[in-house]
């Protein structure tokens, strides 16, 4: 298979030499992708707690019983646990339109402050919301703000230029993002799982991440949860070193993945974003309807048909990625700094989302 032969090329380190496999429109041998909706070969069944969720503590989180989820491991990367989709029909909708129309306000942060005044971040929803509705099929055609997002940060924000947290640069987490977290962590035997801050990515199908470890957390202990939504990509997991070939598995709407133990400090990357495999223009658990008997306490809330009209515009050609991180241990703080001033720097290109290469006036461009 030629992404096999790849790893065994010289030059460059195996890692970079698969990502450029995957990142290529034209490659198309994907049979040495793992499918977790077709397990087989290197993947197995994990255990969960089950009884570390409560099955109302699950519905209220929009989240079937854990007994009814299916959990699986990859040989070689123990502490990595992938759930194809357990959320509750409908209850997806939610979670699309938190990252699109209230995680970006102010007070988090998004890529578009470091270029742009405040008062023209304020609002991205309002402001795309109609250009968003009656968006044609043409490449041609301006992007709306929402379009031009690239990431989010919730709670401790991550500062891209020191690559740490600190303390003078927090605003509080979401509640109903923390009460999510906080249950799948426990089902996977991270009771007491803190959510402190969260990465949203938003990519588009010209968009890639790039390759790196997320290890600026200062308790290495907890897990990374990372939530997908919308179009497919695929994802890949190595080693502790960029000389280890990556395991390559697709990420599908609604699927999460759990990063811990020893798999927790591996170098990962989504060198491609791909349609959904159902060939449809969102894939169908995204088109299932919410109950409208919602269970008491539910972080749940029903969208409008409005709302969900521009969610729906936006996920034809694009995904949403939430990765979501604890990181102080109980009691732990930050250690004193100088000469920082915690505000939040743009990545560069190729240490975090790769956008492709295309010139200006090309209307595939991501900025």
């Amino acid at each position: 298979m030629a992404a096999a032969a790849l790893t065994r090329e010289g030059g460059e380190d195996a890692f970079r030499r698969l990502f450029r496999f995957y990142r290529q429109r034209d490659a198309s041998d994907l049979r040495g992708v793992v499918d977790f909706s077709a397990p087989g070969g290197q993947v197995f069944r994990s255990q969960l707690s089950i009884s570390s969720v409560s099955d109302q503590d699950a519905y209220r989180a929009g989240l079937q019983p854990v007994s009814q989820w299916k959990a699986y491991g990859l040989s070689g990367y123990p502490g990595f646990i992938f759930i194809p989709n357990p959320f509750l029909p409908g209850c997806q909708r939610h979670w699309v339109k938190q990252c699109l129309k209230l995680y970006p306000e102010k007070p988090n942060v998004c890529n578009l402050d470091l270029h742009m005044a405040p008062e023209k971040t304020t609002d991205l929803w309002g402001q795309s919301k109609e250009q968003l509705r009656r968006k044609g099929s043409s490449k041609w055609e301006p992007r709306s703000l929402l379009e031009k997002l690239r990431w989010v940060t919730l709670g401790y924000h991550y500062n891209w230029d020191t690559k740490k947290y600190s303390a003078n640069h927090h605003t509080p987490f979401p509640s109903d993002l923390a009460f999510l977290s906080e249950q799948v962590a426990a089902a996977c035997g991270f009771r007491g799982f803190q959510a402190q801050a969260g990465i949203l990515n938003y990519y588009h199908f010209d968009s890639s991440l790039g390759i790196h470890v997320d290890e600026s957390e200062l308790d290495h202990s907890r897990p990374l949860l990372s939530f997908s939504f919308g179009q497919s990509s695929i994802f890949l997991l190595g080693g502790l070193k960029r000389e280890e070939a990556p395991t390559a598995m697709f990420m599908h709407s609604g699927d999460i993945m759990v990063m811990s133990g020893f798999s927790r400090l591996l170098y990962h990357a989504v060198p491609r974003v791909l349609p959904n495999p159902e060939g449809t223009a969102l894939p169908s658990c995204l088109n299932q309807a919410l109950s409208s008997d919602l269970p008491v306490g539910s972080v749940i809330e029903h969208s409008s048909d409005e709302d969900w009209q521009v969610c729906a515009k936006y996920l034809q050609s694009s995904r949403i990625n939430m990765t979501i991180r604890q990181v102080l241990a109980e009691g732990q703080k930050f250690p004193e700094e100088s000469g920082t001033n915690g505000k939040s720097q743009a990545p560069s290109e190729d240490s975090y989302h790769e956008n492709s290469k295309a010139k200006r006036h090309k209307p595939n461009r991501v900025s």
